[in-house]
């Protein structure tokens, strides 16, 4: 008997489970392709995810392939936001990973086709891509229309978390404010804005790893279901021609979808998510890249926060190729999942609105939207939107109210408690202290609600929300949990930010600082989740995106 005859028998027992499932002996012998899809009703932006999986499946199956579904697990930012929730939204990025290599390792799949939308869900997703080393494709399931009331457009930072503050400044009524909540999100799909779910998104097509336009089309179009069934063809094709996910995630696709992000002003949690996918491609990743070349990319786009326009008006004008488009002269070739090189999809974009993507020439801003600041208080780094931030707010001295934990922060500004000449500083919500690194939108999005965003900074080891702007920096590394100085500020201290040098200084001497390091002893939590005490115990700093390192 044949070597090759030989191992066709000593699979039959699996073909016969296989078999078990419906499929045909024909169908085993195609590529089989597995569709990871974050589908659940608990997640706007994944709810209507189930009609996207049968495009997926009629194009797998048009080509050639034999597609299976499986799911993992998704999480929504903006529920778990402000409460013990959210201390498990980064560390689901690990697991989403962690699922789809046992999964598509056990099942030994020759493709997948990865159905995403929301914050952790996309990276970990693409973190499972490159670690696996599969040919892959991505889709993100698209944003969410804007909410209307009369001719105004509502989004939900502006219009649900803003507006709390809004109303305990007395600027709008209770009556105003249930109002909004009922308008601000009309459909399924990730939250309108540039926040962290529509920025990786749209770096995920910048990256190569998703089809054309994907990153911006609505969620609700019937456009979305035919890049899917797209999608779905693809993937057999780059099964057949051996393409593979670490041939598309190449250094110069790194470099750039940073471009992309930076001339959109995209969410400070790009530079989290980026390095983690490039630790998992095996590629060399130093934060100061973004530094470097937000220096000499231009901010090209106002989008929301901060800025003017929504998901739908960066689609309708053009979508990522327009903004490829308009960045040619500063892009790398490299090989996307469409079989053009990312250049090519640059030279066909085309710009229909000459405002919500400016030429490079008439940009919003001559430097990129997010800046690394270093200084004794962050000698590995700290992030700052600056895209989001008022001129007024780019050089600022301030005082420390100091606050050892989200929730503490919260109340005092809420209360009142908060001036204006004050720097918040929250710690010990870094990705060990945390543990799980939480968002802070609620504090920020109340300070600027309550007319304190010219006047206010906030500085913390944990993060911001993509819906975050103004004076706000976070991943300051180290963090207070592993002894960075963060630990040591004072109530009182005087802190200064300088984001045109990208310094972020305790205003004390260097022997006092020293002799409060030497000093100081962090505060240990007790951690009652056997979750995040695993997370706690293997996570890195956030300067290195936060992965793990086993």
């Amino acid at each position: 008997m044949k070597s090759d005859t030989l191992r066709e028998f000593e699979k039959l027992p699996a073909r016969a489970l296989m078999m078990a499932t419906g499929l045909q002996r024909k169908d085993i012998e195609k590529p089989l392709i597995g569709i990871v899809s974050s589908w659940t009703d608990l997640v706007p932006g994944h709810a209507d995810m189930d009609s996207l999986e049968r495009f997926i499946e009629r194009g797998v199956a048009a080509a050639g392939g034999t597609p299976f579904i499986f799911r993992v697990p998704a999480v929504c930012d903006g529920i778990a936001m402000g409460h013990e929730g959210m201390r498990f939204s980064l560390p689901l990025r690990e697991i989403i990973a962690d699922a789809i290599e046992d999964v598509a390792t056990a099942h030994q799949l020759d493709g997948l086709v990865l159905l995403t939308a929301c914050d952790k869900i996309t990276p970990g997703m693409l973190m499972a891509a490159a670690r696996l080393n599969l040919p892959a494709i991505v889709v993100t399931a698209g944003p969410m229309l804007a909410g209307r009331r009369g001719k105004e457009r509502l989004d939900l930072v502006t219009h649900t978390f803003e507006a709390i503050g809004k109303y305990k400044a007395g600027e709008i009524t209770l009556e105003e404010l249930l109002e909004l909540e009922g308008a601000a999100c009309p459909s399924s799909g990730a939250c309108q804005g540039m926040f962290t779910a529509n920025t990786m998104a749209c770096l995920t097509e910048a990256l190569g790893m998703s089809l054309p336009y994907c990153g911006t089309s609505p969620a609700p179009l019937a456009e979305k279901k035919r890049i899917a069934e797209a999608s779905g063809e693809k993937i057999v094709e780059l099964v057949k021609k051996g393409i593979k996910a670490r041939d598309i995630l190449t250094p110069e696709a790194f470099r750039n979808a940073i471009r992309v992000d930076l001339a959109l002003g995209g969410s400070t949690n790009t530079v989290l998510h980026l390095p983690a996918i490039a630790y998992e491609a095996g590629i060399p990743f130093d934060i100061k890249l973004f530094d470097q070349l937000s220096r000499e990319t231009p901010k090209i786009c106002s989008m929301r926060p901060g800025g003017k326009y929504l998901m739908e008006d960066l689609h309708y004008a053009g979508g990522i190729p327009g903004v490829l488009n308009r960045l040619t002269e500063k892009l790398e070739n490299s090989p996307t999942v469409s079989g053009l090189d990312i250049k090519e999809i640059a030279s066909m974009g085309r710009i229909w609105d000459e405002d919500v993507i400016r030429p490079v020439d008439n940009p919003y801003s001559k430097e990129g939207g997010i800046a690394i600041l270093y200084g004794n208080l962050a000698p590995d780094g700290a992030v700052i939107k600056q895209g989001a931030l008022s001129e007024k707010m780019r050089v600022f001295t301030g005082t420390a109210r100091v606050f050892e934990c989200e929730e503490d922060a919260m109340k005092a500004v809420m209360n009142g408690q908060i001036k204006p000449g004050d720097v918040i500083v929250i710690r010990y919500e870094g990705p060990k202290g945390g543990p799980g690194m939480r968002e802070m939108l609620a504090v920020t999005a109340a300070v600027m609600g309550m007319g304190l965003g010219e006047s206010v900074a906030l500085i913390t080891d944990g993060r911001f929300s993509g819906g975050t702007h103004g004076p706000c920096i976070g991943h300051i590394s180290p963090e207070a949990a592993e002894g960075g100085p963060i630990g040591v500020v004072k109530d009182g201290d005087k802190i200064h930010i300088n984001v045109p040098e990208r310094r972020l200084e305790l205003l004390i001497n260097e022997e006092e600082l020293q002799e409060r390091l030497k000093n100081f002893k962090p505060k240990q939590k007790e951690i009652k989740s056997k979750l995040l005490r695993k997370y706690a115990k293997f996570v890195t700093s956030a300067s290195k995106g936060a992965v793990q390192e086993i």
